[in-house]
C-alpha cells in the first residue's frame, strides 16, 4: 500500500510541475519563444483554430518568432489573432509569413512578470501539498481498516512528506530560472 500510495502522490506532483513549466513558457521573457504565441486562436474557415493548427512557429533570432500559415489565405486572420492576443505584441507580414517582434521589456513590466511567475509557483505548491493531504488521508484510511500497521503507516507519511519537501524544491529551482529569465532580459 505504501508504494502505491508514494506512487500516486509522485504522479499528482510531477503533474503540478509539469502545469507550472507549461504555465511559464507562456511568461515572455523578453526572448522569442513560440511558446508565447500557444494560447492564440485563429479565426479559419468560420471556426476558431489554434495557431498551430494553422501555421508553423518559428524563431528567427533572440527578438523574432516568424509565423508561416499552411495557407496563405489565413495570413490576416492570424496578424488580426495576433494583435487581440493583449501579448502587447506588433506583428507585420509580408504575405507570405507573419513577422512577430519581440519588444524588450520595460523594468515595470518584468516586475509585474516576476509577480505572476511567483503567483504560479505558488499555486503549483499548493497543488503539491494538495496531493499530499489526499495521500496522507488515503494512508490513515488504510490504517484505520487494518491493511495498514501504524508503523507502514509512519514510514509511508514520512516518505510521502521526503517527496513533497523534494517537488517543492524543484518548483523553487524552476521559479528561480524563470525569474533570473526575465531579469536578465
Amino acid at each position: 500500500m505504501n508504494d502505491e500510495a508514494v506512487q500516486l502522490a509522485k504522479d499528482g506532483m510531477e503533474k503540478a510541475i509539469e502545469r507550472l513549466r507549461r504555465e511559464l513558457s507562456r511568461v515572455r521573457a523578453g526572448r522569442a519563444n513560440p511558446a508565447l504565441l500557444d494560447e492564440i486562436k485563429v479565426d479559419s474557415y468560420g471556426s476558431l483554430l489554434p495557431l498551430k493548427q494553422v501555421a508553423t512557429v518559428s524563431v528567427a533570432d533572440a527578438r523574432l518568432l516568424v509565423v508561416k500559415p499552411y495557407d496563405r489565405g489565413t495570413i490576416a486572420a492570424i496578424e488580426k489573432a495576433i494583435n487581440n492576443s493583449q501579448l502587447g505584441l506588433n506583428p507585420n507580414n509580408d504575405g507570405v509569413v507573419v513577422r512577430v517582434p519581440i519588444p524588450p521589456l520595460t523594468e515595470e513590466r518584468r516586475k509585474q512578470l516576476v509577480k505572476q511567475v511567483k503567483d504560479a509557483g505558488e499555486d503549483a505548491r499548493i497543488s503539491i501539498r494538495q496531493v499530499r493531504r489526499e495521500t496522507n488521508d488515503l494512508l490513515k484510511e488504510s490504517e484505520k481498516d487494518g491493511s495498514l500497521s501504524e508503523d507502514d503507516l509512519k514510514r509511508g507519511l514520512d516518505q510521502i512528506q521526503k517527496l513533497t519537501d523534494a517537488e517543492i524544491k524543484g518548483v523553487d529551482e524552476v521559479i528561480a530560472k524563470k525569474e533570473a529569465e526575465i531579469m536578465e532580459g
